[in-house]
């Protein structure tokens, strides 16, 4: 028997209830691995919610880092091999899963579980949006909304890395200095200061070829405000909440901007894309551009906690379940 979370209806975080299950082997193509580390993501309670239906019941958590201790037929890994998964499947959180090997990435030496888990979906995200999205350039200048939350302080030290010029934004002067030590040449407290206007003072009233947008409902037409004409808007997550459906009038009325939303299947759709992006997320760690800091740890039967936490907006950088 393994213990796993599972809801059996959308809602709050009360819904989210441990059990004990038992897992079966795996079947062709699929391992078996035992979590050492899971990682929180915003959009597991996108999943819990119902803002992201799911089939229900089901498990949650999308991110991983554990152990293969049984292997399908086919499957091409190991017992004993060290991997990570974010983008496999439901039901991370979980002492253990079958998944579907072609979706798991190998943890190079040098990187930890703890690491692992705290930074693949969260470092992937930052690699597609930085080197796919809009493939961001030494000397640009970008914007990004809630630069200190988990894929925000990933992704200001990646864009300070090949020396593009980020601008956070963040809801006090405690996550401002956390965002100016994670990379941002500019730090936005939207809690005291105008944020078009510093956009305007920082690029000289020329605003930005492109923005990053999480949050959603809140940032949505602020983000189109501060964008050049034909810039780019990265809508790719909804934090605050669904925005409004869009008039496309509002893109031509602010210059023929372009809108765009990513989700992280699409850019790893394939092994290579998949194996490419962790790789390269692995490389600016293992190197240092990038240091994974894991500020929160609950214990996997503490879940219910963690997402009243990551909610309440009292957490910071990365966070991992423990099983």
């Amino acid at each position: 028997m393994v213990r796993v979370v599972r809801i059996e209806q959308t809602g709050g975080p009360e819904v989210m209830q441990l059990q004990d299950i038992a897992l079966d082997a795996p079947g062709a193509g699929m391992v078996t691995v035992r979590n050492h580390s899971i990682g929180l993501n915003y959009i597991d309670t996108y999943h819990r919610s119902g803002l992201y239906p799911l089939p229900l019941p089901t498990g949650l958590g999308l991110e991983g880092a554990g152990e293969v201790t049984a292997v399908g037929d086919g499957a091409d890994l190991q017992v004993g091999d060290r991997v990570a998964y974010c983008s496999a499947g439901f039901g991370a959180y979980s002492e253990s899963i079958n998944l579907p090997a072609q979706r798991l990435v190998r943890i190079p030496e040098g990187i930890s579980y703890d690491q692992a888990a705290a930074s693949l979906l969260k470092g992937q995200t930052a690699e597609y949006l930085i080197q796919r999205t809009y493939p961001l350039r030494s000397g640009e200048t970008c914007l990004f909304h809630a630069a200190a939350g988990g894929v925000g302080l990933l992704f200001g030290q990646w864009a300070a890395s090949i020396g593009a010029t980020a601008i956070g934004t963040v809801s006090s002067a405690e996550k401002a200095q956390l965002a100016k030590d994670h990379g941002y040449a500019h730090v936005i407290n939207y809690s005291e200061e105008n944020v078009l206007d510093r956009v305007m003072d920082i690029t000289g009233g020329e605003k930005l070829p492109v923005v990053y947008d999480g949050v959603g409902k809140d940032t949505f037409f602020l983000s189109l405000d501060c964008l050049r004409p034909r810039g780019l808007m990265v809508s790719f997550g909804n934090a605050s909440g669904a925005p409004e459906p869009l008039d496309l009038q509002e893109l031509s009325n602010r210059g023929s901007l372009f809108i765009t939303r990513p989700t992280m299947l699409s850019y790893t759709a394939t092994p290579d894309e998949l194996r490419q992006s962790s790789d390269d997320l692995f490389a600016k760690i293992l190197c240092a551009d990038i240091r994974v800091e894991i500020n929160q740890r609950y214990a996997l039967a503490d879940v219910q906690q963690a997402h009243r936490d990551l909610q309440a907006r009292k957490t910071t950088g990365s966070t991992v379940l423990v099983p």
